[in-house]
Formats: structure tokens, C-alpha cells, sequence
């Protein structure tokens, strides 16, 4: 049986190198996916289309003495609000609600406005509204 022998030690294979096409192949590819991601952190970015909006959490309870509600939406909307009976007087009784909603504007500032409807009527508060 014969078997090859080993090269001598003294022998050099030849180095690998990377021929200029695959140089620029790979530069084409990193410029892809460079572009491929700019684009699509565009797209992420892109303002959404209201119409489209999808409510993503919804909660309801309607009792006998109030009602909450809760509700969040794929275009940064956030509402919540729960109402009590209070009683005024002898035969005088009316809900007292506090709540709150949030949104988002086109200058991407997200605004909030934190509210109570009783007998002195209805009183926003938020950092954006005047104050008296």
C-alpha cells in the first residue's frame, strides 16, 4: 500500500486572498444592508395612517352605580374613565367621572389631559392647556 507522503516542511501553499469580485460583492452587500435598514426604520417611522387605527386592549364594566372603561389603540391613543354615583341631597344623585386620555400629535409629542366631571363641571388639567 502506498500512501502519499506529507508536503515538506520547507513547501508553502499558497495564501488565500480575496479576489477583487468578491471584494465588491461583499461592499454591495454591506451597502444593501445598510440601505435595506435606513429604509426600513423609514417606513417604522412613517406616521400611521388613522383610518387604519386598531383598538389593541379594550376593558368595559357597566354596573348599577357607574361604569369604567379603559381602551388603548395602534395609533397611541389611551383613554380611561370610571364613573360613580354620588348623592346630593334627598332625591338628587349624579355621576361623578374622572378620567383621563392621551394622544399623540403630528409633531410626535405625546399630550395627556387628566379630567373630573361633577357638580362643579367638567375641569381638565394638562400641561399643554391654559391655566387660569
Amino acid at each position: 500500500m502506498h500512501l502519499p507522503t506529507a508536503a515538506p516542511s520547507h513547501q508553502q501553499f499558497p495564501q488565500s486572498s480575496t479576489s477583487p469580485r468578491k471584494k465588491n460583492t461583499q461592499t454591495f452587500n454591506m451597502k444593501f444592508a445598510i440601505a435595506f435598514a435606513a429604509i426600513l426604520a423609514l417606513a417604522l417611522a412613517a406616521p400611521v395612517d388613522e383610518k387604519d387605527a386598531q383598538v389593541l386592549k379594550y376593558d368595559n364594566d357597566v354596573a348599577a352605580d357607574g361604569y369604567s372603561f379603559q381602551y388603548d389603540t395602534s395609533n397611541g391613543i389611551k383613554a380611561q374613565e370610571k364613573a360613580e354615583l354620588k348623592s346630593f341631597g334627598d332625591d338628587v344623585s349624579a355621576l361623578v367621572v374622572r378620567g383621563s386620555f392621551s394622544y399623540t400629535a403630528a409633531d410626535g409629542q405625546v399630550y395627556t389631559v387628566n379630567y373630573v366631571a361633577d357638580e362643579n363641571g367638567f375641569q381638565p388639567e394638562a400641561a399643554h392647556l391654559p391655566q387660569a
